[in-house]
Formats: C-alpha cells, structure tokens, sequence
C-alpha cells in the first residue's frame, strides 16, 4: 500500500475463490473488511487460478519488467506453484523479490500458521503486557505486529529500488512477523536480557482509573516524583521512606499502585491532567478511537481523512501518510478496489483481447467483483 501512495503500479493477485481473507475478518462492509480498505489503498485487484496453467502464464506476463515481486504465502508454497525465486529472477533478473512469513522460511517452525496474536505470544510481548492488577499476560488489541512488518518492507523495498538505480542487481529480500515483533521491541527485549540475574526495574507507568474515566501517567525521570506527589495532591507521599528512591518504588511497586489506584478514584480526569500537565509531567486521558477522532487535537492537526469507499455505507476515519497529501474521496491512491475490481482492465494492459477475457472468465481462471453479491453479503 506505501509503495502505491508514492506511484508504483501495484497490482494485488487474489485467489478467485473469494479473494484474500482478509476481506472477510473484523468488521465487514460488502466486499471490504476494516483490514481490506486501509491496506490495498491505490492497489488494483485482480483475482486469477494459480493452480492453472492458464492463470500461471497471466502471473508470467505481469511479472514481465516488474521491478518488485511480494509473496506472503507460508515458506514453499510459492515456489509448488512455480514462482520461487530462483524460478522468477531466471527470468526477471531485476526483480526485487520479497517474502513475507510468520515464522522465517527455515527452521522448525517455519511451517506453522500465523497472526499478530500469535507472534505477541511467541516472542514476549504479551508477557509483558500483564494487568497491574491480576498480572496475568494479555495481548494488544491492535495488529502492531502486522502493520510495523509491513513497514519494515517498504523501507527495505524501497532501498533495494535505491540502490538498484544506482548500478545494483535484483536481490531477494525476506522478513517474518517474528522478526517485525523482535524489531519493534528491541529496547524492551534488551533490557530483560540485561536483568535476567536481578529484580527487573518498574518505572512508574501506569494507567488509573478515575472518577470520571481513566488517565495514563509516565514517570520520564526520578526528579518527577515530587512534582507528580504535590500535582495529584499527596505531597506527603514523596517523603515515604518506601518511595523516596527510583528503587524503593521499583521494589515496592505493587503497594505504590495501590496505593496511587485509591488517589485517583477520588477525582475526575480532568482535574489530573491539568495539574500533572501543568508540571510538564507526561500524561493521558484513556479515550475509545471514537473519542480520539473527536479531539480537537486530531481535526487540528489533520492527520485523519474521511474517505468513501464503493461497497462500504459510510465514510471511513483514514489516517494520512507523513510527506504525502492528504487522502481525498474519489482519487485513485484513496480508492481500495473490490475483489477482483480491476481484472479485466489490467488483463487488457497486458495484452489479452476481450475473447481472451471471456473464455478466461467463462472458465473461472478468473474472476471479477460481483457489487450484488457484496451487497447482499453486506446486509446478511
């Protein structure tokens, strides 16, 4: 999807046995799920049989002068259908060729299926995410893996491009979620390697609830702590022998929550965030994303589009992209196609005439998008 915003001609090849999946998980509009639009943004679809040998010699004709080829099939399945590396720079020496996994493409695991759950698990990171108050690990909502691998691609995709223009080869490239979940929290990572034969040290990041709602405060220095005490009212608390020092809350940190947990019951979320703010101290009302679209920070700063999407019934927050004009309804980098949306335009770029498409279409090697069945999946 970045490679498109910033020009390239990216062309998305879906099963035609109803596209790819992700159409189909979390919050479905028509022929579009909530992961499907913000992801195949200034793509173009086109839904093609790989297990044909028509649908192979389409993929062969696409890949022709291609500068880019992306798979993200689990490690070996690409190359049964005939487009391994080896296989596609033979004959397309320049290609830039990626491949995306869940686990790598060796190893003991690198067979097993997939998702952003899953590698949060594997690699630590819901370990670390445990409740203050049950400790138990628990899981980010959101897909940082998947969408921090997906950047980690294009910056390496978009180098490769860089160094090929300037007098490099084709090369092969490959990165797992397991890499994208290590890479993205490497600090954190480090520092439990680091404490591995010693109490771990806990700053005091935490968030409370309050009268009203809930507030995040993050302790960024051991100076803060006066200031924090005399802004949430407590200053007697800063002179707690237990408290005084980095380490004495460190080690007394689950009685120092407690403690702060029955401060801030006391009072709305308001009267904190002004008085911690005043300070210079880090803080954060806890708002829902409905409540984070309506701050008047975020329509300021305009870092949110509202775009119309064919299939979906109401406009969609878009987040913009940093260097790049905002998103605009109706415009092609704002516009995510329908499953298979575009295959009979991109067939006829590629030199197949309209007989050619018919029988192809007649004989389902390929596919295009039905708006009367999205439709009617949409209201079921």
């Amino acid at each position: 999807m970045f490679l498109a915003q910033y020009g390239a001609n990216v062309i998305k090849v879906e099963s035609p046995h109803g596209g790819d999946w992700a159409r189909i998980i979390s919050g479905r509009s028509g022929g579009h799920s909530v992961f499907s639009i913000y992801c195949t943004l200034g793509k173009r679809s086109i839904a093609i049989d790989l297990k044909t040998a028509e649908g192979k010699e389409i993929l062969w004709r696409l890949l022709k002068g291609a500068d880019v080829f992306m798979e993200a099939f689990r490690p070996g399945t690409i190359k049964r259908f005939g487009f391994g590396y080896e296989a596609v720079s033979k004959r397309e020496p320049q290609i830039i060729y990626f491949s995306l996994s869940g686990f790598g493409q060796v190893g003991p695991m690198a067979d097993r299926p997939a998702m952003d759950p899953v590698l949060q698990a594997f690699t630590g990171i819901a370990d670390e995410n445990r409740g203050i108050l049950d400790n138990l690990p628990k899981r980010v909502e959101m897909s940082a893996i998947d969408m921090f691998s997906g950047l980690l691609a294009f910056q390496a995709i978009a180098m490769a491009l860089y160094e090929r223009k300037s007098g490099g080869a084709g090369r092969y490239i490959e990165t797992s979620l397991m890499q994208g979940a290590a890479l993205l929290s490497s600090n954190r990572m480090m520092r439990s390697y680091l404490e591995r034969h010693r109490s771990p040290t806990r700053a005091l990041s935490a968030i409370f609830n309050t009268v009203d709602g809930a507030i995040n405060f993050s302790m960024a220095r051991p100076s803060d702590w006066e200031p924090f005490c005399e802004a949430i009212g407590y200053p007697e608390l800063a002179a707690d022998s237990r408290f005084i020092t980095a380490e004495g809350r460190s080690e007394n940190f689950n009685e120092l929550i407690q403690i702060l947990a029955r401060m801030f019951e006391q009072r709305p979320t308001a009267w904190f965030e002004e008085r911690l703010s005043a300070k210079q101290l880090m803080n954060g009302r806890v708002n829902t994303y409905l409540q984070f679209l309506q701050e008047e920070q975020v329509e300021v700063s305009g870092i949110i589009s509202w775009l119309a999407q064919p299939d979906v019934s109401e406009k969609m927050p878009v987040p913009n992209i940093p260097g790049l004009p905002p998103f605009e309804s109706g415009s092609k980098r704002a516009h995510a196609p329908l499953f298979g949306e575009n295959t009979i335009e991109v067939l006829n770029e590629y030199g197949y005439s309209d007989a050619d498409i018919s029988s192809l279409l007649e004989r389902k090697i390929v596919d295009v998008s039905h708006p009367m069945e999205s439709d009617a999946a949409s209201r079921r």
